[in-house]
């Protein structure tokens, strides 16, 4: 049986042409139309992503003097931090120090024994055990320059005895503990907590 549209009357052939026409778009829609829809909307998205990345690196690029301006800020803050509190110990040194600002206070240092370092979070304070010998006004010149230095460096537990056969240069002597302070590399954990990987402590019975 042959189909030939001739023999259909004239509203047939157009109902004909019309689902042909439609059936082309319909196609057309779906193999061509819509893939490429959707080909275009990941584009789309990938260049407002890339375009983003460009901005954010823009204003980065902007930023960076700024951001170089902070570093140097903070590396000089720093650097004084170490001047007062240095990252290692030096006993040699703060000796060294120490008899030089004696000998400018005419005063003499007996005794210079360092003791042990007392660990905190953030730094360690290292006591040295100093016994001295001079005359009361000296001693107070000493303690002065000792309080001027860079690094910090504290007096405690001061206990000044008078000779019995005192001379015009040495009336006194005295023991003390300076105190200097050490900045840690790595902060250590605070009191009371944890350590890592320890379990916590069991909750109590009722």
């Amino acid at each position: 049986m042959e189909l030939s549209l001739t023999k259909l009357p004239w509203y047939g052939q157009i109902g004909a042409f019309l689902l042909l026409a439609i059936a082309g778009v319909g196609a057309f829609v779906y193999y061509y139309e819509w893939p490429q829809q959707t080909e275009f909307e990941s584009r789309r998205l990938q260049l407002a992503t890339i375009q983003k990345d460009i901005q954010m690196g823009t204003t980065t690029a902007r930023k960076l003097p700024e951001f170089r301006s902070q570093v140097g800020e903070l590396q000089s803050r720093l650097d004084n931090l170490k001047a007062v509190l240095p990252a290692e110990k030096d006993a040699a040194d703060l000796l060294r120090r120490m008899q030089t600002v004696a000998a400018q206070s005419n005063l003499t240092i007996r005794s210079f024994k360092p003791a042990a370092t007392q660990t905190k979070q953030l730094h360690a304070e290292w006591p040295i055990n100093l016994e001295l010998d001079g005359t009361y006004h000296n001693l107070a010149i000493f303690f002065d320059r000792v309080s001027k230095f860079t690094r910090i460096v504290n007096i405690s537990g001061l206990d000044v005895k008078g000779k019995d056969k005192p001379d015009p240069n040495s009336t006194i002597t005295a023991t003390c503990v300076a105190t200097t302070f050490v900045l840690l590399d790595k902060p250590q954990p605070g009191k009371g907590a944890p350590a890592r990987g320890a379990a916590p402590p069991a909750a109590p019975k009722t």
